[in-house]
């Protein structure tokens, strides 16, 4: 609630500061503004979480399908999904900005009918930091203003790393993003966040970030602890081979709920969050 009532006076106070200015996105688009734009539509939940921790909620008017945090964003429209959005339906609402993922040809289709689009998709602890500050910019804030938010993120992982035990600290995890099994790797914003918390991951970055494993692969890995956030709320362990697994049989498992599922597997301001989940998981299963 502080950091909501500072970001909202800095906003207030660099608002008459405020001139024309241009940003270049992700995809090496430039795009002018003569104003921070009063009308955003956000088709990326990240994003539109990140609007809103910089104190912007009130200027959206419009969002993804599955953009569903904070709260008051449920009750603006739905135009689609990020990739698959209502065109007609984004240009009704008379953006002045529309922010998108990398996602399918929607930013081209969109600036074709002169709307300006910004492409920004965090993909690790470091973007989320820089989307910050572009998404700042963009709102016309002060580089205090992101500055807040990301100190408030760095303050919850160290926390988050702060509670666990050293027992905890020895485990080797195996995190699941999605039926398949889609695994977070090493080298994916999750696995950054379990680096954090000083915990092992059993799939390295070399996979890429997010790869689709043979179950037979976790098998071999042997991981002390399981984290389910797969967003089907199957615990149902029914892969080949896992039941033999030293983690099925000992109940080291954590099936995460839909709404800690969506905090873990989001780039964004939450992340903080995301730690304290995944540190609760391992408080209460690591051996």
């Amino acid at each position: 609630m502080m950091l909501t009532r500072l970001l909202l006076a800095l906003a207030c106070c660099w608002s008459t500061l405020a001139a024309a200015y241009e940003i270049t996105d992700e995809t090496g688009a430039r795009v002018h503004f003569d104003a921070p734009p009063a009308r955003i539509v956000s088709l990326l939940p990240s994003l539109t979480e990140t609007v809103c921790a910089l104190g912007a909620c009130a200027r959206l008017v419009g969002v993804d399908r599955f953009s569903n945090w904070p709260p008051e964003v449920r009750q603006l429209p739905q135009l689609g999904g990020g990739v698959d959005p209502n065109i007609e339906a984004v240009v009704r609402t008379r953006p002045e900005l529309v922010l998108v993922s990398h996602g399918g040809r929607v930013a081209e289709r969109l600036r074709g009918l002169g709307l300006k689009v910004v492409v920004l998709e965090p993909k690790n602890h470091a973007d989320v930091r820089r989307v910050l500050g572009t998404v700042g910019q963009l709102l016309g804030l002060p580089e205090a203003a992101p500055a807040a938010v990301w100190q408030r993120i760095e303050q919850g992982l160290d926390a988050a790393a702060a509670t666990l035990p050293a027992k905890a600290r020895q485990a080797r995890v195996y995190i699941e993003v999605s039926r398949g099994p889609y695994a977070a790797s090493a080298g994916s914003f999750i696995g950054e966040t379990l680096a954090r918390l000083g915990v092992a991951n059993v799939v390295p970055a070399t996979l890429g970030p997010f790869p689709k494993l043979n179950p037979e692969y976790v098998v071999r890995a042997d991981p002390d602890l399981i984290m389910l956030a797969n967003r089907t709320m199957q615990a149902e362990i029914d892969y080949p081979g896992w039941r033999a697994m030293r983690a099925v049989r000992e109940q080291r498992i954590c099936l995460f709920s839909l709404d800690d599922a969506e905090i873990v597997v989001r780039p964004g301001p939450r992340m903080d969050q995301a730690a304290r989940v995944m540190a609760d998981c391992l408080q209460a299963k690591a051996p």
